[in-house]
């Protein structure tokens, strides 16, 4: 499937999985084993996948590997088709869940198994967003940076994946467009939200709220440059609360200790 590298998990260069040739032999070794009662087969092709036909080629290929292992005398009664289905973040089209489940009810009918789906970011995706604040905006070259409160340690998927993330004013203004890039504050060049992008002209001050963050935000999130964690906080219509409180110093260095031969014989530093 088209997807980034990083999210692929079905092709052979990747960690994950079993090869499909050596698959059936590999149940039937693990029907030796006394203490081991084999229920089901998994598969996982990859992450942020927008089309049907990656799925439905996987799921025939799937099937035609269930039948090969029931012939060998084991009785499948699971099938876990995974995850992958991808969201909207800019021009992405992917199919609706409503379709992807009616494909999949059609391809596994007859099958008589008990079917495992396990989406993640189709249901969290755009139900989260990362809300920054402007810390300070400065132009060099022609070129523009609007410096924020929030860096790659909050979400590290631009960095990492070169992903997009739309951004919008939390709150409407008047000030025009400009080209710039969305920087954070931590000491590396690829500490970034947005690159050489059209946007509305933040200033100091402004509250951006950098979509589609709901997925592969908070859990990818870390301390680094000793950052602490942002809250998080659900809402609901007219209602808000904080479901997970702000990180602070002391959670920066709790559970560190100072080993005892740091310490000098008279019990002091």
């Amino acid at each position: 499937p088209r997807t980034h590298p990083h999210i692929s998990t079905g092709l052979k260069e990747n960690k994950f999985g079993i090869d499909m040739e050596k698959s059936v032999a590999e149940y039937r070794r693990a029907a030796e084993f006394e203490h081991i009662e084999i229920v089901g087969v998994d598969c996982h092709i990859g992450s942020q996948i927008v089309e049907l036909m990656p799925f439905l080629d996987a799921l025939n290929r799937m099937k035609s590997m269930i039948e090969l292992v029931r012939a060998e005398g084991i009785n499948i009664r699971y099938f876990d088709i995974g995850g992958g289905l991808g969201i909207t973040y800019d021009r992405e089209e992917p199919p609706h869940p409503d379709d992807y489940a009616r494909a999949i009810v059609e391809e596994v009918r007859g099958l008589e198994c008990t079917v495992i789906l396990e989406p993640g970011r189709v249901i969290a995706g755009n139900a989260g967003i990362l809300v920054t604040r402007v810390l300070f905006t400065k132009e060099r070259d022609n070129k523009r940076f609007t410096i924020v409160d929030a860096g790659m340690n909050d979400l590290i998927r631009p960095s990492l994946y070169d992903s997009y993330h739309r951004v919008l004013p939390v709150r409407e203004n008047d000030g025009g467009t400009a080209v710039a890039d969305i920087v954070g504050p931590i000491c590396e060049s690829g500490d970034f939200l947005v690159k050489d992008r059209e946007m509305p002209r933040f200033e100091r001050g402004d509250l951006i709220a950098v979509m589609s963050a709901g997925a592969y935000g908070f859990t990818m999130s870390s301390n680094y440059n000793s950052r602490p964690r942002a809250a998080e906080v659900l809402v609901s219509g007219n209602q808000a609360a904080v479901i997970r409180k702000r990180e602070g110093f002391e959670d920066l260095v709790r559970g560190e200790t100072l080993p005892g031969f740091l310490l000098r014989h008279d019990g002091n530093r």
